[in-house]
């Protein structure tokens, strides 16, 4: 009896041992989000729709970007992996197709239920109080070297943007090299670049001087488009979007991923 209550006893302080151990064991340590971009790649219950991409950018204690729909910014907080989006966000009020809003609605509203994350597989996972899957998102590239673009607007330099003429097309396209090269409507420009981060630097663009007559003005959509890259000081991703802006925060440029 004596020898079977030892090893009643022994066995009793051998789990209490191997549960405290695994009582102590630290949660697996997530990445940090300060400095990265995501691109929403699922909601439950949902099939995400082709046009209306929505992207998470996480930089310092904001994290901003586009619910498909509308811009957003809201604060965020971080700790391990505790997450708190809000309060105060503030969004652009732009007005979308009935199921691009509902979609827009379902993300914002899980950024704002998220208590956790967790980074598996590579992909963000916003997760509620309780462990469930709020949606799901991809690693966004930020790189711009080997990508190509379609200008859908640009800085007419009379504080507008303004969209492309009819009938053509303005292009850029960022090599590994350090060149950035396209069409600017009539002519082929190249130009130096230098990137790091969201801070973007072109230098002076060279053009070939041919002159096209039609469509109308050309020429003069020709000059403000050169121009506007000028100005440009820093790049962002939206998805397959691109935004080129100036230091004081003025869009120089929309693009589409070509």
């Amino acid at each position: 009896m004596k020898l079977s209550l030892r090893r009643t006893a022994a066995t009793l302080a051998a789990g209490t041992l191997v549960a405290a151990c695994t009582a102590m064991s630290p949660a697996p340590e997530q990445p940090a989000l300060s400095g990265t971009a995501w691109v929403l790649s699922s909601l439950p219950g949902r099939s995400l729709l082709p046009d209306a991409t929505a992207t998470a950018h996480f930089e310092g204690a904001r994290v901003q970007g586009t619910d498909g729909c509308n811009r957003y910014t809201a604060p965020y907080t971080e700790t391990g992996s505790a997450l708190q989006v809000g309060p105060r966000a503030a969004s652009t009020q732009m007005a979308c197709p009935p199921a691009v809003m509902q979609q827009a609605e379902a993300f914002t509203g899980a950024l704002a239920l998220a208590s956790r994350y967790r980074v598996a597989a590579g992909r963000l996972q916003l997760l509620a109080a309780d462990g469930a899957v709020l949606a799901t998102l991809a690693p966004q590239s930020q790189g711009l070297a080997g990508t190509s673009w379609r200008v859908t607007g640009y800085n007419n330099g009379k504080q507008a943007v303004v969209s492309v003429l009819a009938d053509t097309s303005l292009t850029m396209a960022f090599s590994a090299e350090g060149k950035v090269s396209g069409s600017a409507g009539c002519n082929h420009y190249t130009a130096s670049y230098a990137s790091e981060g969201q801070k973007l630097s072109l230098g002076p663009a060279a053009a070939t001087r041919k002159m096209c007559a039609s469509p109308e003005r050309i020429m003069e959509q020709e000059q403000q488009f050169l121009k506007a890259l000028e100005t440009v000081a820093t790049a962002r991703f939206e998805g397959d979007r691109l935004e080129l802006r100036t230091a004081a925060g003025a869009l120089a440029a929309t693009l589409s991923r070509d």
